[in-house]
């Protein structure tokens, strides 16, 4: 049930345009080894003027994605951290940044907060 917001730190909305959700979804529902349909991902643009960091200059090359996700359940901090990993790698490829400049972060477990139809994930 993986839900995987990316928000991709763009100069234009047409750099933006020419990433496919579709295809990070697909991405990272292999990566995650998620059964078809069991993997969400919702895509926002910020635009670089929105975006900084202290006392450097980011070149365009250099602007980083965030990725958050959402589980019902975390994994171990093994799983968890070959989980980063390719998770990492398949943004990095989808959306044509160095991994470097992919930041990963897990919300806390989905179970008993999260609610689909109706249903309380449990």
């Amino acid at each position: 049930m993986p839900i995987v917001d990316i928000e991709l730190v763009c100069q234009t909305d047409a750099e933006f345009s020419a990433i496919s959700a579709r295809a990070l979804a697909d991405t990272l529902g292999r990566a995650m080894g998620s059964e078809a349909g069991h993997t969400w991902v919702r895509l926002r643009f910020l635009g670089s003027q929105a975006y900084a960091e202290n006392e450097v200059s980011v070149d365009a090359a250099d602007l980083p994605v965030f990725v958050t996700v959402l589980q019902a359940k975390l994994p171990a901090i093994p799983e968890l951290a070959a989980e980063v990993k390719a998770i990492t790698a398949a943004v990095a490829a989808c959306v044509g940044r160095s991994p470097e400049r992919v930041h990963v972060q897990y919300a806390p477990a989905a179970v008993g907060r999260q609610a689909f139809g109706g249903r309380l994930v449990q």
